[in-house]
């Protein structure tokens, strides 16, 4: 893939585009990898060369820093009646209340994006038209994430890198990619994703 994150989300583009629907006349692509990887950017180039697209990052649906083992029937819930041709919903998780707050709608069709540690799951393969993984090394999304949230959350950090190498390692997330992405290449041409 190339090193651009507006070339690998063309690429993405193009290629579930090119896919027949999966996700009932929709489609839809999991953005995975471990926190601090560059997921958050990449969806967001995404959805700047896919007009329309609804992207939906999976940090909101956690319930806050032990929700990851939640997480997969969170999005099965929101992606079954999508594939029925029906409307899905999903509650967002209020980081700084602590607590959950309003109701989204996604509406049927289009093209999905879910982005976020563990947005993709067994649950919901056959309803994935791209499975992207992206990653950097372990001290680079650590130093990321503390110069997103503040030294007051390393061991937020800490513990939460271990809690997501376990689910990768569970899951085999990386090797059932469609697309592989390594941000530290994208970082050395210029190009620096953070989240």
């Amino acid at each position: 893939m190339p090193s651009d994150s507006y070339d690998v989300a063309r690429q993405v583009a193009d290629r579930v585009k090119a896919a027949p629907p999966t996700l009932g006349a929709g489609r839809l692509v999991c953005i995975d990898g471990p926190g601090g990887s560059g997921k958050t950017t990449l969806s967001e180039r995404l959805e700047a060369v896919v007009p329309g697209a609804t992207v939906v990052h999976c940090d909101e649906l956690l319930q806050g820093w032990d929700g990851l083992p939640g997480l997969a029937s969170t999005v099965e819930r929101l992606v079954t009646p999508l594939a029925a041709g029906r409307t899905g919903s999903w509650r967002r998780w209020d980081w700084l209340a602590d607590d959950w707050a309003e109701t989204h709608e996604v509406a049927p069709g289009g093209l999905l994006v879910l982005e976020g540690v563990g947005s993709w799951s067994p649950a919901i393969a056959d309803l994935v038209g791209v499975l992207v993984w992206v990653e950097v090394a372990s001290e680079v999304r650590l130093e990321r994430g503390i110069a997103r949230d503040g030294e007051g959350m390393r061991a937020h950090w800490e513990r939460w890198r271990l809690e997501e190498d376990a689910l990768f390692a569970r899951l085999g997330t990386r090797e059932r990619a469609d697309v592989v992405v390594d941000t530290a290449e994208a970082a050395r041409a210029g190009d620096s994703p953070s989240g």
